[in-house]
């Protein structure tokens, strides 16, 4: 989140809190766990690479400044 709120100008570096309500409702919305939206995972797509697949935007940067 701290690479999207530079490269989108967002003039704070830490995000608003959120009340777990707020959260709870928004897990319902996208139809997930809260779980999954407050807890921070590292994730290394090994499997995919394995396999061949190449991603358009291996970083998140270039997605961010394609999108802009």
């Amino acid at each position: 989140m701290q690479v999207f709120r530079e490269k989108m100008n967002i003039p704070f570096k830490i995000g608003l809190p959120t009340p777990k309500f707020l959260l709870e409702i928004g897990a319902f919305i996208i139809q997930t766990e809260v779980e999954l939206l407050l807890k921070s995972r590292w994730v290394i797509p090994q499997r995919l690479q394995n396999e061949g697949f190449q991603f358009d935007y291996p970083f998140l940067e270039k997605a961010i400044q394609k999108s802009l």
